[in-house]
């Protein structure tokens, strides 16, 4: 494995110009592109696809086309997650996806970090941090999860809100960043 894709997967700071790095993301290039292409083919072949991308997919995930991700193999999605259109997961982290999660259009799951060291930052000098979402939450259209953040279960983040920070088990929360502005009922 080469140095930097070892980083990567340290969570150290990496160069992205691996080769392996490199041969990853034309895999999954590949994969996402026959994924989007493919509106019309059968519900099966198109779940076969995202089982060949992500590390793990659930029973009865809906991920609607166009999806793009870094390289998928960062990916679990639990049972019966809905994902809506133009989904951006950049996975150089994992990301963790609970059960029955509901995903409006546009979202972003982030993980990648840049330098601030303006030097560093030039050279292209990148790490990443996991992004978790529990089960049972709902992530409103737009809403962009930023790295390293984990958002309790049966939490509902509103449309157009930046998550930067970790969110409690069972709250609504909005704005940005955003904040909780209360819990909800269980």
């Amino acid at each position: 494995m080469g140095v930097n894709k070892d980083r990567m997967l340290a969570g150290e700071w990496y160069l992205p110009d691996d080769a392996e790095l490199a041969a990853d993301t034309e895999r999954r290039f590949a994969l996402c592109a026959a994924y989007n292409a493919g509106g019309g083919a059968a519900p099966a072949d198109r779940e076969g696809i995202l089982a060949e991308l992500f590390g793990s997919l659930g029973r009865q995930v809906r991920i609607r086309p166009p999806f793009q991700c870094d390289f998928g193999y960062h990916i679990s999605v639990g049972d019966r997650t809905f994902v809506n259109f133009n989904a951006v997961f950049l996975d150089a982290a994992p990301i963790t996806v609970g059960s029955d999660v509901q995903i409006g259009p546009g979202v972003q799951l982030l993980t990648p970090t840049h330098e601030l060291d303006t030097e560093r930052r030039r050279a292209g000098w990148e790490r990443a941090e996991p992004v978790t979402v529990g089960d049972n939450v709902w992530l409103g259209a737009g809403v962009i999860v930023c790295p390293g953040v984990t958002i309790g279960e049966n939490t509902v983040v509103g449309a157009g809100s930046v998550v930067t920070k970790d969110l409690p088990a069972g709250v609504l929360a909005v704005g940005n960043p955003a904040r909780v502005i209360r819990r909800l009922e269980p």
